[in-house]
């Protein structure tokens, strides 16, 4: 990844935070748009000096067009391009279809869905006048097999995963792949404070996803496109 540049939308959270510091380690400059400055400063207290060089941080709101625009073109100002998207921002929500209010249906599909097809709208352009580029989406390893109780992370992570199918095939002429991760439930501190008494031996380590993503964003997947890869 030496040299290259990647755009990863929640680059502060637990799996984001994991993804940029492998991305930083493997050679590349990464952008992340951020809204929590104390995850900021926790993921920067991770870094090397060297490493802190490459990262540019910059507040935005990935489910506003405008903002996302703004942070792309800071980005191109920068570096003169973007290689690689990855779309780790996102959110859970519990409840089934009756029990759950439309706000909270509607906040779903921003953070998990929306804010995935603002981020491409605003860097897709980038990297196709680039000639070419990667786009890895996270979606959940969930909704392969749909379980009632959080519909609406679940059709919102689904979204994501046809997004993704349909995207691949409108961009593979521009040299751009476009390919989805889901993982199944992660090893983060949220996930504990939710899940006290949960057997954590089957947890999947945020560093193994950000391996996976890794990969999809490195030349070794130029020939692949339109998967969804779980872990």
């Amino acid at each position: 990844m030496t040299g290259r540049v990647a755009v990863v939308t929640g680059g502060t959270g637990a799996l984001g935070q994991a993804i940029t510091t492998t991305l930083l380690e493997d050679g590349a400059s990464v952008a992340i748009p951020y809204a929590v400055p104390e995850e900021l400063q926790g993921l920067e207290a991770r870094l090397t000096p060297e490493q802190r060089v490459r990262l540019l941080a910059l507040p935005a709101d990935v489910t506003r067009e405008d903002t996302m625009e703004n942070f792309v073109q800071a980005v191109r100002d920068r570096h003169g391009r973007v290689d690689g998207l990855v779309n780790a921002v996102g959110g859970f929500a519990g409840g089934d279809l009756l029990s759950t209010p439309l706000a909270e249906w509607e906040r779903m599909m921003a953070l998990n869905l929306t804010s995935t097809v603002i981020a491409c709208r605003a860097v897709l352009p980038v990297m196709i006048a680039g000639g070419g580029g990667r786009v890895v989406n996270i979606a959940s390893r969930a909704v392969l097999a749909p379980q009632g109780g959080f519909i609406a992370y679940t059709v919102s992570k689904a979204g994501v995963i046809t997004l993704t199918q349909a995207l691949a095939q409108e961009v593979k002429k521009h040299r751009v792949t476009v390919n989805a991760v889901l993982p199944s439930t992660m090893d983060t501190p949220g996930n504990r404070r939710a899940m006290p008494d949960a057997d954590r031996s089957e947890w999947v380590r945020t560093e193994d996803v950000a391996h996976v993503v890794a990969f999809l964003l490195s030349e070794r997947a130029v020939a692949v496109t339109g998967a969804s890869l779980t872990v």
